[in-house]
């Protein structure tokens, strides 16, 4: 189980994977399309103002002779061989015709994808250099495509060690990201490499396995988002990019396996495969010590909270982290009214505290908190860690049983095919319809529910459920936890789902939380068949007796709460209309919810 209860992670060693060899940094080559002193702002208005862009090219660090490209912005101010620490990101989006798809360019340029941060930060005139490398098979780089296995964590590292070694840089390097390049910035910590000082990551997979299986059940996207990663990876390059940037870009066209192999790799249910183990983020930051900044949403519909608390645990180093209420989106960004999507303001500013003190030795002053976290209430505050628990119980459930037939018996989203085509950038879960005209929740023969106490006092799901059970047959399981007020409004905000592949126990984490009940409140765990669009799930029809059910949690106390900055993320309301229904009658509390005060 991943609950931990500590305020610092344990010791451990570093897992690594013996197919990342190490391999020596290579020369930039100046792509035809940059000049000897590369290109202004005022020659290409793709180029940020404030910065000159050349190309470069080198090999990734396994041996296998893939060449990666790299776009790289330099502050215009300096002389070209000034020495600056390096701001690298590292993905599959950013070609020069766009990052998911054609973006209507008329001239080549580098990506915008992350011109928020450099023009928010003012990264060039504070003296930062800005890399951007295509991992293999996208953009200008050669090469299959390889779900972050071991052939793009060779390219994390290659790039790593190719900015750290220029001229004209400082031998430090950071790591900035999200979605994907987020990702990649995980990987960047687990490589353990001298030159990198500091990774920021927002709304990462912390186990690549997670996005498209919950215990070995696919998710709708099994097939559709390695098909979406095939559609970037063909994407085709622009008239004027230079001969080697085309050549590289149309690698795909004569290794069509390229494409076929990323469909059949990735769709696999075995979790403890060979190939899910060289993915498992998580695992593999054991004893790693890079100063990270992350960001997650708890009930992001997309890159989801599974296995953070694993990767957190085994991370050894300086952590920092916004955690909270909110989508797939980045610190900084605001919808329409102006509003910050994650509530809290300041996040270039407190990036950027990080990187220089870490990159430049600038020591801050101003004090930001180790973690700031959004509970479910919309309230914020301050802790040197997370999670922070006072109880961890293990709850026993009353027995019960479900037919496996897969239909809905509540929440229903709405069906869901194999073929949706989705990279990790856009993908959201399909959002349930309205509580309105929706039958009452209760006992049924599709799922049963089993109810706590009302809660005397507030108190706080934190870090990362736990369910274990026995079954009495083969089939699947869903678990969610619904958190019910006095009037039976319920709000579900946790699940998963696993394979039952025989009779006997079956254990499965949930995803990561941070619920607060308020006094009276109760909690509901539903027990049942999947019946959700969010899964791609064969039902055995069988009927399903459930017995010596425990639910394991980590339970904080709000009283200790320190408040700090932050407003209420807009989709938290969102959410809370999409997933709150009516129960028709409170089942009886069979186990309380409490903080042990003997803590």
């Amino acid at each position: 189980m991943t609950i931990r209860r500590r305020t610092t992670a344990a010791a451990g060693a570093l897992i690594t994977i013996a197919a990342l060899a190490v391999g020596g940094p290579a020369a930039a080559a100046a792509a035809p399309s940059a000049g000897p002193g590369g290109v202004t702002h005022e020659e290409n208005p793709r180029v940020p103002e404030g910065a000159v862009w050349t190309e470069a090219y080198f090999p990734s660090a396994d041996g296998s002779g893939v060449e990666l490209h790299a776009d790289v912005l330099r502050p215009a101010h300096l002389p070209a061989g000034a020495k600056t620490p390096v701001i690298l990101a590292v993905g599959p989006y950013f070609a020069h015709a766009g990052q998911t798809g054609p973006e209507g360019w008329t001239q080549t340029g580098p990506s915008s994808r992350f011109a928020d941060f450099t023009t928010g930060t003012n990264l060039f005139a504070r003296g930062y250099t800005y890399v951007m490398v295509d991992l293999r098979g996208f953009g200008g780089s050669t090469g299959c495509l390889d779900w972050v296995g071991p052939g793009e964590q060779a390219d994390v590292r290659a790039a790593i060690q190719w900015s750290a070694s220029q001229p004209w840089s400082t031998g430090k390097v950071g790591m900035y990201g999200k979605s994907y390049d987020a990702v990649t910035g995980l990987v960047g910590n687990n490589l353990r490499l001298k030159p990198l000082k500091a990774v920021v990551a927002q709304e990462p997979v912390w186990n690549m396995y997670n996005y498209l299986f919950s215990n070995s059940v696919p998710r709708p996207n099994v097939t559709g988002t390695p098909n979406a990663y095939n559609s970037i990876a063909t994407l085709a390059p622009l008239p004027d990019d230079s001969a080697r940037y085309r050549a590289n870009a149309a690698y795909e066209q004569s290794h069509p396996e390229c494409l076929s192999d990323n469909l059949t790799n990735n769709n696999n249910p075995d979790l403890s495969s060979s190939y899910w183990r060289a993915r498992n983020l998580a695992a593999q930051a054991k004893g790693t010590n890079t100063p990270l900044f992350v960001t997650q949403g708890f009930i992001e519909p997309n890159t989801k909270p599974e296995d953070m608390d694993e990767f957190l645990a085994n991370h050894h180093g300086v952590e920092r982290g916004w955690l909270g209420q909110w989508e797939h989106v980045r610190g900084n960004e605001t919808n329409s009214s102006g509003q910050l999507l994650m509530g809290r303001a300041g996040f270039f500013d407190e990036v950027m505290r990080l990187y220089d003190y870490y990159l430049k030795g600038i020591r801050p002053a101003v004090h930001d908190p180790a973690f700031a976290i959004e509970d479910s209430t919309g309230a914020w505050r301050a802790q040197p860690t997370w999670p922070i628990a006072q109880s961890y119980p293990t709850l026993k459930l009353p027995d019960g049983q479900y037919v496996d037939d897969g239909v809905a018996s509540a929440l229903a989203a709405p069906a869901a095919s194999g073929d949706q085509q989705w990279d990790m950038e856009h993908y959201a879960d399909p959002a349930p319809p309205a509580a309105k005209g929706f039958a009452p929740l209760a006992d049924d023969a599709h799922s049963y529910f089993r109810w706590s106490a009302p809660v005397t006092s507030p108190v706080r799901i934190t870090a990362t459920p736990r369910v274990t059970l026995n079954a009495s047959a083969a089939g699947n399981v869903l678990v969610r936890l619904w958190d019910v007020a006095p009037d039976g409004t319920g709000v579900m905000f946790d699940e998963n789902v696993a394979l039952i592949e025989r009779a006997g126990r079956v254990g499965f984490d949930l995803k990561s939380t941070d619920w607060t009940f308020q006094t009276g409140h109760r909690l509901a765990v539903q027990i049942g068949t999947i019946g959700s669009g969010s899964w791609l799930d064969t039902p055995s029809g069988n009927t399903i007796q459930v017995s010596r059910t425990r639910l394991s949690l980590a339970l904080q106390n709000p009283r200790y709460d320190v408040p700090t900055q932050g407003d209420r993320s807009p989709y938290l309301d969102t959410y809370l209309r999409q997933y709150t229904r009516t129960f028709p009658e409170v089942g009886e509390g069979t186990f309380r919810l409490a903080v042990d005060k003997r803590r």
